[in-house]
């Protein structure tokens, strides 16, 4: 649709995602992601924590499914979506409004961890072998000292438990 919000929200799970499913047999699954920003304070050379904002996220069918599997509580993720308000009355007569992120995507933030998969592609899906990696360059190649090239895990498909 057009003339709706969408945002992504960084942050850390508060709770293990819960999933639910309508009459029709539609899964969903809510959970909430605290995103507290830092700021530096230039007069005691400190970072601090600013106030946190909590969201509420709601996604559905299949990826709901993957959420309730992959994350849990404290992990980093990436939230995108479209952001909706509602009001209600709450127990005391009060109008609150909130805000929540009907989410289309969801993924694992790898700012702070890496990811690896612990499954096997299905053979219909496996890519091909990884080529043999390069031979050590000389020393006058590689660069200024502490710069030096690192290798990198091999790309493997599906979600990982997180180290």
């Amino acid at each position: 649709m057009t003339g709706e919000t969408i945002v992504t929200v960084t942050g850390n799970l508060v709770a293990d995602p819960e999933i639910r499913f309508t009459e029709m047999g539609t899964p969903v699954a809510r959970f909430r992601v605290a995103s507290t920003p830092r700021v530096y304070d230039r007069n005691t050379g400190q970072w601090t924590d600013g106030e946190s904002l909590f969201i509420t996220c709601t996604v559905w069918r299949h990826v709901a499914e993957h959420v309730c599997e992959c994350l849990q509580r404290g992990m980093h993720v990436i939230v995108q979506g479209r952001l909706r308000q509602r009001t209600y009355t709450d127990r005391e007569g009060i109008n609150r409004t909130v805000f929540d992120l009907d989410s289309d995507d969801v993924g694992l933030s790898l700012r702070h961890r890496i990811a690896y998969t612990d499954s096997t592609l299905p053979t219909t899906l496996a890519r091909p072998a990884a080529p043999a990696p390069p031979q050590a360059a000389p020393a006058a190649a590689q660069g200024a000292p502490g710069h030096e090239r690192r290798s990198r895990p091999q790309r493997h498909g599906g979600w990982a438990r997180i180290r």
